[in-house]
């Protein structure tokens, strides 16, 4: 064969796979896009213009980070079914609220709170139920962010809804808690006494009198929101198996669905790690097992 024709041959081999590589390249960068349309159009409903501009700000340090905040917090967790947007802004807000260490990724979130139909009230209940499982601290640096965030929206001519405020006064803050206690699980006040009682009865006081009377009687919060915002502070805070799977199975004995919880751990992957996202998926399995073992 003469060096004309096997140098012909040669190229035609190059060009075959310049074009080949360019194709799947192409094929690459088309589902790439797919998945980055799907998670910016999910950005620009829920945050706004605020999930935008952290986009922007990345642009000049990591461009790549920028790419998989939107494909996979947004194009694939946000685009999940099985928990509504305001649920997941909700698990979002608690969740970022009880870790105290992502400020200005609040703020975002309470602004895509506000877009998903939260009302003000509503998260001034969720920050203020944080006091029982990540202390005042946290609960302070949240509220001055839903002041700012506030403050912001109204510049921009955003009239938020208020919601429904109630503040009744308790007569007996012990009994009220027992109470409130016992409508997420019938046995838990029992079992609260006999572990603590002897040892620090002013903790089974404390329990009762402010985190399930003067925080949980509130009405201005649905129950299961209150449960969604507890389940995702546990899961993202990490430290607290026991008290997490309590409040798994009273999510499910005041309606929340195995499907939901489970939603919540994927969400928290995107927030609090990989690593806690597993530990409270194996503590909602194990919730799951035991409920299955005790209906037979």
């Amino acid at each position: 064969m003469k060096l004309k024709e096997l140098t012909f041959i040669f190229l035609l081999l190059i060009i075959g796979q310049i074009s080949y590589g360019q194709i799947n390249r192409n094929k690459t960068e088309m589902e790439k896009s797919e998945r980055y349309q799907a998670g910016w159009e999910k950005l620009k409903e829920i945050d706004g213009e605020a999930g935008e501009n952290v986009i922007e700000s990345l642009k000049d340090i990591s461009p790549e980070l920028g790419t998989f905040i939107i494909e996979y917090a947004f194009g694939d967790i946000y685009t999940r079914d099985g928990l509504d947007l305001k649920s997941k802004e909700i698990s979002v807000v608690s969740a970022l609220t009880a870790m105290g260490t992502a400020l200005p990724q609040l703020k975002v979130h309470i602004n895509g709170a506000l877009n998903t139909g939260s009302t003000i009230n509503e998260l001034k209940e969720i920050i203020l139920q944080m006091s029982v499982y990540s202390g005042f601290p946290s609960c302070i640096n949240a509220m001055n962010a839903l002041k700012d965030v506030l403050n912001e929206r109204e510049k921009q001519g955003i009239k938020d809804t208020i919601g429904d405020f109630s503040n009744t006064p308790i007569a007996n803050r012990l009994k009220t808690g027992e109470l409130e206690l016992s409508k997420l699980d019938s046995t838990q006040v029992e079992k609260l006494k006999t572990a603590y009682n002897e040892f620090s009865p002013e903790l089974v006081k404390f329990v009762l009198e402010y985190g399930y009377a003067d925080i949980f009687s509130r009405d201005n919060l649905d129950d299961k929101y209150r449960q969604i915002a507890t389940i995702s502070a546990l899961t993202a805070l990490g430290t607290a198996q026991s008290q997490l799977k309590f409040h798994i199975n009273a999510g499910f004995n005041i309606g929340l669905t195995e499907i939901e919880v489970k939603e919540i751990m994927l969400l928290m992957t995107v927030y609090s790690g990989f690593p806690s996202a597993i530990n409270g998926m194996n503590v909602l399995k194990e919730v799951v097992t035991d409920r299955k073992k005790n209906k037979n």
